[in-house]
């Protein structure tokens, strides 16, 4: 299918690796100009190099904590226009919510609410004018069934799911859409990080522990990012025009609901 997308310009922020990597991929390969972020440089460096012999798509690379005002500016400067922006950003990590303090849910709140909303901010009035544009951003599907340990960005991310979804009616009648999507178990170094950490407090190994998860998703297996990264695509494209403010569950059934 043509998505619409040929030289469109896309920012996928932190995406050198996993689920925002997958986007860029899929982003670049539907023909658009892809600007890919993150704060290791030589990892970002070889995503780069990768993306564009894999598409031939034009990819630029901006090492930066998107997390930071500085790295924001620098990801909204790479590019005279934006068509695409894709939030991403990684979470807190586990913790017990009684030890969380203070520091720690400013800086979850700012880290997976604030700063995707001042990105929203500094793209959604080009967007307007031209008449085209598309915002996704990934979340959780913990905002839906909230995980352990992970209440501080469960919280975070449901806070921005809400505030998106009045700006998305204000922006529609401009082809102008905001959506969400919410990963369940993907393989990837954060799950793995999780699983590392859940192995240590269990006295276990972190493949029992993504084993045991494997064993809770009714599809058998744990996501594979290119499949994630292809619902990215569909939601940045012409045909999706008319999906705004809606929340894409991609957890493999593991949510046990009928809405």
């Amino acid at each position: 299918m043509d998505l619409g997308l040929k030289g469109k310009r896309a920012i996928i922020c932190a995406s050198s690796k996993g689920l925002g990597r997958a986007c860029a991929m899929a982003l670049a390969e539907a023909g658009c100009e892809v600007v890919i972020n993150g704060r290791d440089a030589a990892t970002l460096e070889a995503t780069a190099k990768a993306i564009a012999e894999a598409t031939g798509a034009h990819v630029i690379p901006i090492a930066a904590d998107v997390g930071t005002p500085e790295g924001r500016k620098a990801l909204l400067a790479a590019l005279p226009e934006v068509d695409i922006l894709v939030n991403n950003n990684g979470g807190p990590p586990p913790k017990d919510f009684r030890q969380l303090s203070h520091a720690d849910m400013v800086a979850g709140v700012e880290s997976n609410m604030i700063t995707p909303i001042e990105l929203i901010q500094g793209v959604i009035d080009g967007m307007v004018a031209r008449k085209f544009g598309r915002i996704i951003n990934i979340t959780s599907g913990s905002v839906k069934m909230p995980l352990p340990q992970l209440d501080l960005s469960s919280g975070a991310r449901a806070g921005l799911t809400a505030f998106v979804a009045g700006v998305a009616r204000q922006v529609a009648g401009s082809n102008v859409t905001i959506n969400s999507i919410l990963p369940g178990a993907f393989l990837t170094d954060r799950l793995r990080t999780i699983a590392a950490g859940a192995a240590k407090a269990q006295g276990t190994t972190a493949d029992a522990v993504l084993a045991a998860r494997t064993k809770t998703i009714p599809a058998g297996r744990l996501g594979d990012p290119q499949e994630f990264g292809q619902l990215c695509a569909y939601l940045a494209s012409a045909q999706a025009g008319y999906i705004t403010s809606q929340n894409f569950l991609i957890d493999g059934g593991t949510f046990p609901g009928a809405f």
